[in-house]
């Protein structure tokens, strides 16, 4: 068992997975997002390469346009 912080929130994933997977999981379009992983803004092209580990912090941050 895998436990995350996504957004100040604690997550359980059953084993390893990639973070691409993690975010279409849950519906998230990765298109529209930044990413912080354990502190450090993950550029796109990397967010496939990037395997979730134990005590992994995450911040899904998604742009809100105002007017």
């Amino acid at each position: 068992m895998i436990k995350l912080v996504v957004n100040g929130k604690i997550r359980e994933l059953e084993g390893s997975q990639d973070l691409v997977s993690f975010l279409e999981s849950y519906g998230i379009n990765i298109q529209h997002i930044a990413v912080g992983y354990n502190g450090t803004v993950l550029e796109k092209d990397r967010f496939s390469e990037t395997m979730l580990q134990d005590g992994d912090v995450l911040e899904v941050v998604r742009p809100v346009g105002g007017g």
